[in-house]
């Protein structure tokens, strides 16, 4: 596995991301360790909400989430998934599994020590994140679930499809734009060249390209079975999960129904949708969300 590791030189003054970094290292499955980063803000005997991202974004995506809710006496916990932000880049696209993301942020999660968990997640965030919850249930009090999903072989909407065939054949592989085209307001040209950051070049990029092949979209991809065994988890979960998806999401649009139905800790809660929010609704509602999460703990403590 050769590694690649973007300098820091390219995160210096990226506008509203003003938050030191924190390293941690797990085994990569190959023998070599990656390093982790991620985001570590509040008082940190206070109970984390972990923000988990997706593709092809990084921690800068809760930039404007972070304050309020740290403002709110929370600690929030954000990493960089592996491929992607300030965290190791294994430089070929096979290098890259559902189960290997799984396994290295288990490691990290455990490293960390993270217990009594608030965890919101969106898109691949949620993929790792709600498999984070099945593998270790107890460390989780609560979860807010936004624009993701967790598939087990069926269900792929047409606008998924699109984005897989966009995902591989666009050369270059605009992070930024796609971003752009994935939130309802225009992000600037600094917020856009912030998602770049992190890629100097095409070849930093193999984690960002391979992940929407490796969503489980069909009985014959990898991790079915492992999806369908953390729904049986989730299933039996009974702390309090909330949904907030957006209403401008094509990718993730109806994809609410299931956690709602389905988990136990979602029965009564008060649902939400997010007006005027798409894919990445974090950019479009920072604010709303920030205030759902402050609202959820502290009506569920």
């Amino acid at each position: 596995m050769d590694i690649l590791r973007t300098p820091d030189s390219h995160f210096l003054s990226l506008p509203d991301y003003p938050f030191a970094p924190h390293y941690s290292e797990v085994p990569s499955g190959t023998g070599k360790r990656l390093r982790i980063h991620h985001v570590d803000e509040g008082p940190a005997t206070a109970a984390p909400v972990l923000m988990m991202h997706g593709e092809p974004s990084w921690s800068y995506l809760y930039r404007k989430m972070i304050p309020p809710v740290v403002a709110a006496g929370h600690r929030v916990v954000a990493p960089d998934l592996v491929g992607f932000g300030r965290s190791d880049k294994p430089a070929a696209m096979e290098d890259y599994t559902y189960e290997r993301h799984v396994a290295w942020m288990s490691d990290w999660l455990t490293g960390q020590g993270l217990k009594n968990i608030t965890l919101f997640c969106q898109d691949w965030g949620g993929l790792i994140g709600l498999r984070l919850v099945a593998a270790f249930p107890e460390r989780f009090a609560r979860l807010v679930i936004a624009n993701t999903g967790l598939p087990t072989g069926r269900g792929a909407t047409p606008a998924f499809e699109a984005w897989v065939a966009f995902s591989q054949a666009a050369n270059p592989f605009p992070v930024g734009q796609i971003l752009n085209g994935g939130s309802q307001r225009e992000l600037s040209p600094a917020e856009m060249a912030a998602y770049d950051a992190p890629f100097p070049d095409e070849s930093y990029k193999a984690g960002a390209r391979i992940f929407p092949k490796l969503v489980p979209i069909t009985p014959e991809h990898a991790s079915v079975a492992e999806n369908i065994a953390a729904w049986e988890v989730l299933r039996r979960f009974e702390r309090p999960v909330l949904t907030a998806f957006s209403d401008g999401d094509p990718v993730t649009a109806g994809g609410h129904r299931a956690f709602q139905e389905e988990v136990p800790g979602a029965k009564g809660q008060p649902h939400v949708t997010i007006a005027g929010g798409g894919h990445f609704l974090q950019e479009d509602k920072p604010e709303e969300l920030a205030e759902l999460i402050n609202g959820f703990i502290a009506r569920t403590r």
